[in-house]
């Protein structure tokens, strides 16, 4: 008889502990846009993006690298804020402002990928100090300014695993098609 006791004991709180363990989980289980309304993006779904030069150039391409606010911009670099980079830094009020990208790499863990639209000589160098972050890159053109670099950048982007990749917007203008069916038609 006391068998038959301890064991309905077990068995009831074992069916007890389901019961709570089912209803505490399905509690927890809610769509994120339940939680968050209707275009809710969950912070871990965004990337966290910085800008090395901001102004200018820079200015478009974290704008285009954010997607209009889907993506966090969370610092920005550029020497000078108070030139053209004022309008970025209007744009991105949020964003921590650095003089030197060296500093804000080292300083800002958080960093998922990089813009970066500086003078010419410092793409590549700012590139490397990127990827051996294991910061993903997009680099105006040139990326580098030879050969041997281009590989070095190469390499090290296979050995990091980061993705790069290269602004040039000449490809995607619509003009080129018609300039390509003029060339086309000559043949």
């Amino acid at each position: 008889m006391k068998r038959k006791k301890i064991n309905q004991i077990k068995y009831s709180s074992r069916r007890n502990f389901i019961k709570k363990s089912i209803a505490a989980s399905s509690i927890l289980i809610i769509p994120r846009n339940v939680l968050g309304g209707k275009g809710y993006i969950a912070p871990s779904d965004q990337l966290n993006l910085a800008a090395i030069g901001s102004g200018g150039k820079g200015n478009t391409d974290i704008i285009n690298a954010s997607v209009n606010g889907r993506e966090r911009v969370i610092s920005l670099c550029d020497v000078d804020f108070s030139g053209t980079a004022s309008k970025t830094v209007k744009k991105f009020p949020k964003a921590k402002l650095y003089a030197d990208f060296r500093r804000m790499l080292d300083q800002e863990k958080d960093i998922d990928a990089v813009t970066i639209s500086t003078p010419d000589h410092v793409h590549a160098p700012a590139a490397v100090y990127a990827m051996n972050r294991n910061i993903h890159v997009y680099v105006q053109k040139p990326i580098t300014h030879n050969i041997r670099e281009a590989r070095l950048l190469t390499e090290l982007a296979r050995e990091k695993k980061v993705v790069t990749q290269m602004g040039n917007q000449g490809g995607s203008n619509p003009l080129l098609n018609m300039v390509q069916n003029w060339i086309d038609s000559k043949k």
